[in-house]
C-alpha cells in the first residue's frame, strides 16, 4: 500500500461499496479511482477494526483513522543479538539454511 493514506470520504464509500451495495473489489476500485489492492488492503483493516457498514454516527474521521491504522506497538525489551560464530558453526552443518536458524532465534527471542 502506498504511504499517502486515502482521504476518509473515498473511505467511507469504499465500505458503503463493499458492505451495502455488495460490489466486487475491482468495481470499487474503478468507482474509487484506487488500485484493488488499496481496496483490499482498507477492507482488511475495517475488517480487523470490526467495522461494516453503516458506520456508527458518533465515529469522526479521526476516530476512523485511529481504529484503521493504530500506533505501533511500543518498543519492548531490545532482543540479544545473535552469536554470528554459532551461526557460522551451524550454516556448515548439513541441511541447516539460514532461515532455519532465523526462525529459531525468533522463537527464543520473541
Amino acid at each position: 500500500m502506498s504511504a499517502k493514506k486515502l482521504p476518509m470520504r473515498q473511505l467511507r464509500a469504499i465500505l458503503r461499496l463493499k458492505f451495502q451495495q455488495s460490489q466486487a473489489n475491482r468495481a470499487i476500485a474503478r468507482a474509487c479511482g484506487v488500485g484493488v489492492g488499496t481496496v483490499s488492503e482498507y477492507l482488511r483493516r475495517a475488517g480487523q477494526a470490526g467495522l461494516g457498514w453503516p458506520l456508527p454516527d458518533d465515529l469522526d474521521d479521526r476516530q476512523l483513522e485511529e481504529r484503521l491504522f493504530p500506533p505501533p506497538p511500543a518498543a519492548g525489551v531490545p532482543r540479544t543479538p545473535p552469536d554470528l560464530a554459532l551461526v557460522h558453526q551451524e550454516l556448515r552443518r548439513p541441511g541447516v539454511a539460514m532461515e532455519l536458524l532465523v526462525l529459531e532465534y525468533l522463537k527464543g527471542h520473541p
